[in-house]
């Protein structure tokens, strides 16, 4: 591998859930032409659906999206990207679907979907989740029956001294308070009570401070603002397709200058380009990703990656940066059930 070329791991779907992948894959990629070239698969673990990395180890993490009992398996990774087994645990609920490291490395926050909780694992020295210190039940539901029977975390994401938990069955995102010494989780007000029916799933900060939330049952991006109290308040909505029929937004993206926001669309199969302006969100563009189900997706330089999952491949796009829309750029790279990218940093341990 070239001195210059990049490590992408990809999680996806195995035999377990319907998929043909068979654990985590690997990619390489070129930073000067973008192009992808799939170099087989680094580790064989069940449905490794969401992928970390540690802050500054050398640690993969993904989930194991099972049911009724998730768990989440942890790997060493050498310079080249050989995935060693470091251990395994149990998330303690159903189809866990993210997890996120805090940013001092001590603590993996796992979402687990099904079971409505996110778990909370301490992490050692090297990096390998123990037992957890905390499972922190989440209560509520929606009006779309057959998705917001119950409470499913959907994303988990600590930002500063709080966690926030998307929840797409309670139409809320939880805020709550990690104590570092205990790893135990305490809730506080939520941050979002969105409209009912929204299905929050996956947000981003823009760099204005703005929280641009996907709703995965509304086929909408809206975006909301601190409040006096400490909540967020809606500041605006827009929905992200003009398709007619079924839309189930997936992954946000905000371009690190915030003058762009991307939301894929499951269903019409687009990305949705938005101009953001720091008060107003608006649609400029919708491309297709020449595939079906676009789960995932990570932007690397002038570069947008997608994961089609139904139709098992990534769509490499080149951005335009002035006008922000994404363009394909040759054809797509075939992946088993890919439903989650992670790009691969060089860490303190390594450099």
């Amino acid at each position: 591998m070239g001195t210059s070329d990049e490590l992408i791991f990809v999680g996806g779907y195995t035999g377990d859930k319907g998929g043909d992948g068979e654990g985590i894959a690997l990619l390489r990629r070129d930073p000067a032409t973008g192009v992808l070239t799939h170099l087989g698969v680094a580790a064989r673990t069940p449905s490794p659906s969401f992928l970390a990395q540690h802050p500054t180890l050398p640690i993969l993490y993904a989930v194991n999206e099972l049911d009724p009992d998730g768990s989440i398996s942890a790997f060493t990774v050498s310079p080249g990207g050989e995935l060693t087994p470091l251990s395994i645990q149990p998330t303690g609920g159903g189809d866990p679907a993210h997890l996120s490291v805090t940013s001092d490395g001590r603590f993996l926050l796992v979402a687990n979907y099904a079971g409505g909780s996110v778990a909370v694992h301490p992490l050692d020295p090297e990096g390998a989740p123990g037992e957890r210190s905390d499972l922190l039940g989440l209560a509520g539901s929606g009006p779309v029956a057959d998705r917001q029977a119950g409470p499913h975390a959907h994303m988990v994401v600590p930002v500063r001294d709080d966690v926030l938990v998307a929840d797409l069955g309670s139409d809320r995102v939880w805020r709550t308070r990690l104590d570092p010494v205990a790893g135990r989780l305490t809730m506080l007000p939520p941050a979002v009570v969105a409209e009912p029916g929204t299905g929050p799933r996956h947000l981003r900060w823009s760099p204005d401070g703005a929280l641009m939330l996907v709703g995965e049952l509304s086929g909408t991006l809206s975006w909301w603002r601190p409040a006096v109290d400490g909540t967020l308040e809606l500041a605006g909505e827009a929905p992200t397709t003009t398709a007619e029929g079924q839309n189930f937004p997936s992954e946000i993206i905000v371009r690190a200058d915030g003058r762009f926001v991307y939301v894929a669309n499951r269903g019409p199969n687009t990305i949705a380009t938005f101009a953001w302006d720091g008060d107003d969100a608006t649609l400029i563009a919708e491309t297709p990703t020449g595939g079906d189900w676009p789960r995932h997706m990570i932007l690397l330089g002038d570069h947008l990656y997608v994961t089609n999952q139904l139709s098992q491949s990534v769509t490499t796009f080149r951005i335009d940066p002035e006008t922000g829309v994404p363009a394909v750029q040759g054809e797509p790279t075939a992946v088993a059930s890919p439903t989650a990218l992670l790009r691969w940093t060089i860490t303190a341990k390594e450099a």
